[in-house]
């Protein structure tokens, strides 16, 4: 955290959360600046870790911008902005948003009926989409030999039906091909689920990561991994990491755009009721043209206006 940044809290924790009410409230409290007063109002929020790096750093502009809340609105306090951000998953936000750990979910995943019916007073805003690619090393040579699976191909080698390269074609080498997939709280694996796998389970042998970003750097250390790795990651790690075309799609910014590439998600921002006049201000923010430029630098693709 940056000297100046004293008062917006990035917390990343790539880990196992404990249970709402216990560890993430305390591990929020532990981690306050000291020099903050006690009754001061923090937003938490948390979720996706997809979506979390763009709101924290929407909350670092955010704080280094207005420093306390009546330079937002001069109708508010002069209490200092207190932002905290973590990650955990999807499925980890919408339900810390349900039973109050957060204050604002971060979801990249549709919420599900059974969800917003927990949440009838809530709200939902669209930050921009993301698509899953299907990633491998650059140096694997199935990026020149084969650029383009089928769908079946894809179920196929996740499913651990094929499970070394020369199986999927005979010009590649006779190496093990390694599975990398997000854990089953995020929100990932769900889309590739519903898009490719459809039902299919994942294969035992498949490597479960905890963060998109740790999924991303598994495919650029390993030249035998593939997995389903998000867009603006591969954008933000040119050169580092390499895409397959999927039944004959590139994604490509136009494919994405065009709705042609079908393996994509949205980036939610949810509430469990009304936001607050701070939360609100905050939400305005992040979907102003200061938010989304955040979303359109770090690779994702903007909602339309």
């Amino acid at each position: 955290m940056r000297g100046k940044q004293l008062l917006t809290v990035f917390i990343l924790l790539l880990g196992v959360f404990l249970l709402a009410g216990c560890g993430q409230s305390k591990q929020a409290d532990t981690d306050q600046p000291k020099d903050a007063k006690a009754t001061i109002q923090s937003i938490r929020m948390g979720g996706s870790s997809t979506l979390s790096p763009i709101v924290a750093e929407c909350a670092n502009s955010f704080t280094d911008k207005y420093k306390t809340w009546d330079k937002v609105d001069s109708k508010l306090t002069k209490d200092p902005i207190v932002l905290f951000v973590s990650t955990g998953g999807s499925g980890f936000g919408v339900k810390s948003t349900i039973d109050g750990t957060f204050d604002m979910g971060l979801v990249a995943r549709e919420i599900t009926a059974e969800e917003k019916a927990k949440m009838p007073e809530g709200k939902i805003y669209n930050m921009g989409s993301d698509v899953l690619t299907i990633a491998v090393n650059p140096q694997n040579p199935v990026v020149k030999i084969k650029p383009n699976l089928t769908l079946n191909e894809i179920k196929s080698i996740f499913a651990g039906e094929i499970k070394t390269w020369k199986q999927l074609d005979a010009q590649l080498p006779d190496r093990p091909i390694v599975v990398a997939v997000r854990d089953l709280g995020g929100g990932a694996s769900q889309v590739f689920d519903e898009n490719v796998m459809k039902g299919t389970p994942i294969s035992k042998e498949a490597i479960q990561i905890p963060s998109m970003g740790a999924l991303a750097n598994k495919v650029m250390e390993n030249v035998n991994a593939i997995g389903y790795v998000s867009s603006g990651l591969v954008k933000q790690n040119k050169d580092k990491i390499s895409v397959l075309s999927v039944e004959g799609v590139a994604p490509t910014d136009e494919n994405i755009n065009g709705g042609k590439y079908k393996i994509a998600r949205p980036l939610l921002v949810i509430t469990k009721t009304k936001p607050s006049s701070e939360q609100q201000l905050f939400i305005d923010y992040l979907m102003s043209d200061s938010g989304r430029k955040v979303v359109e630098e770090m690779g994702y693709v903007l909602p339309s206006k």
